[in-house]
């Protein structure tokens, strides 16, 4: 005979709350663990990264050391070097505060003096305006007035106010050919002379005066050399090609024919307000009109001085051409050179490529 277990509400009641317990419970530590993730979390790793921006050196007379950032150097390298000098904590914080400031785009290139005792917002900050000198880059083939623009241009910035350049004045100074095209560190408040005797400078140690004097030879002059290099800076598309055009006008020069130098003509016309350019586009008409002793169809030999700023391998090209029976030379349009010996050749070369 079966026997039924009947329970009291007492009974019932107590039996309910111990099952249900380990249900309680169970709620209670994913709340629990929620909590910490969404709420806890965020905190802690708020905290550690403001830490992490804080001084290396708080409270401390840390002397400041010369960090230098270098043009185009990309923040994930300024934030290792930074790291490396001991200059801030941690390198990956230090991107993520720059990108929140808004900020990367204005970092500046050149040489800064920073401090461990400065915390990681002030040397972002610092790295945007408080460089000492600035990264100046001069390419091959300008002419003073272009230098002088790309030197106003990159030290007359609204943050520098030490501003000391003159535009006009460096036009002045600077001797056309002999201001060295390269990369410069310029301090912001350099004057007109400083800058054009740094370029002088670099000339002398860069140009070696056995260079110059190998073309003796020749029978040019230290000045005939930059004069032709200067041409061939603005002639040829490609360093390999600068011996043989050098050697092609050398032959012009020996012959006594005129140089025909597209270039010198530009020159000589200035700057092109149409075309906002130095180097404006020459035109039959300007080789006779544009009366200038730079006017190589005018005039046979070489321009009474260098058109731009030769860099070394046009200086070593013009000091030693390569030696070529051609007399002419043209590029296409799309930058192949074509050599001819006769006028007749360069003619056909003129009328199939050009």
């Amino acid at each position: 005979m079966a026997e039924f277990l009947f329970l009291t509400k007492e009974e019932v009641s107590i039996e309910e709350r111990i099952f249900r317990r380990p249900k309680l419970s169970k709620n209670f530590t994913f709340f629990a663990i929620l909590f910490i993730l969404v709420i806890i979390t965020p905190v802690i790793l708020n905290k550690f990264y403001n830490y992490e921006l804080e001084p290396v050196a708080p409270n401390s007379k840390a002397t400041a050391k010369l960090f230098v950032v270098t043009p185009s150097e990309p923040l994930v390298t300024i934030a290792q070097n930074l790291k490396k000098e001991n200059l801030i904590k941690n390198a990956f914080a230090f991107r993520l505060l720059v990108a929140q400031m808004g900020i990367s785009k204005n970092v500046q290139a050149g040489d800064f003096r920073l401090s461990a005792a400065m915390s990681a917002r002030e040397i972002a900050r610092e790295l945007t305006h408080g460089a000492i000198d600035i990264w100046i880059t001069l390419p091959e083939g300008m002419r003073i007035e272009e230098q002088a623009a790309r030197i106003e241009e990159k030290l007359k910035f609204g943050s520098n106010n030490l501003y000391r350049f003159d535009k006009n004045e460096y036009i002045k100074i600077a001797r056309e050919g002999y201001m060295f095209p390269d990369t410069y560190l310029i301090p912001k408040d350099a004057t007109a002379q400083q800058v054009a005797d740094r370029l002088r400078e670099t000339f002398g140690q860069k140009v070696d005066k056995s260079i110059l004097e190998s073309a003796q030879k020749l029978n040019l002059t230290a000045e005939d050399v930059i004069t032709l290099a200067s041409l061939l800076e603005k002639e040829a598309k490609t360093d390999e090609e600068k011996p043989l055009i050098a050697g092609i006008l050398l032959n012009r020069l020996n012959l006594g024919i005129a140089l025909q130098v597209d270039a010198t003509v530009s020159y000589a016309k200035g700057y092109n307000s149409a075309q906002n350019t130095w180097w404006g586009q020459v035109t039959t008409d300007d080789y006779k009109s544009v009366k200038s002793k730079y006017n190589t169809y005018l005039y046979p030999g070489l321009p009474q001085g260098p058109i731009a700023s030769p860099g070394l391998s046009s200086i070593r090209a013009a000091a030693n051409p390569k030696e070529t029976d051609y007399l002419y030379y043209l590029h296409e349009s799309n930058g192949n050179i074509h050599y001819a010996r006769t006028i007749e050749e360069h003619n056909r070369n003129i009328k199939e490529f050009l």
